[in-house]
């Protein structure tokens, strides 16, 4: 049976601001965008060309409020592969995105951590021979 992860949800503060961020900020392209009520929007964005996107999840009560930039609890919790982590490392230091070490050469190839606007832990991954 063939499958494939198609999104993953994060919870934000706020629909708009959430775009602003990752696709102003990172780059990302806003997939989708629909009004689902009054309250709830249907809101995708993702890396150009990637499969899998994000589902920009406005919090709707306080138990997800106090999730917001914390729902891998303190963790790495989302993996951006890169076919240059030294471009796309320049890039974001620009836009004023927050790392929180400089950039590391493990087996797999280099990667750094960056914090999205809400202190989600971010790898941001150049794979070794790709």
């Amino acid at each position: 049976m063939p499958q494939h992860l198609s999104l993953v949800a994060i919870v934000v503060d706020e629909y708009d601001t959430a775009i602003d961020y990752y696709v102003g900020t990172l780059g990302f392209e806003l997939r989708e965008d629909a009004v689902q009520s009054a309250t709830k929007r249907w809101v995708v964005v993702a890396p150009h060309g990637a499969s899998t996107g994000l589902l920009l999840a406005r919090a709707a009560d306080e138990r997800q409020r106090h999730a917001i930039g914390n729902q891998s609890g303190g963790r790495v919790f989302l993996f951006l592969e890169t076919d240059d982590l030294v471009r796309d490392y320049q890039i974001y230091r620009e836009r004023g995105v927050r790392f929180v070490e400089d950039p590391r050469h493990e087996a797999y190839g280099v990667v750094v951590v960056f914090e999205d606007r809400y202190g989600n832990r971010w790898d941001l991954i150049e794979r070794a021979g790709g």
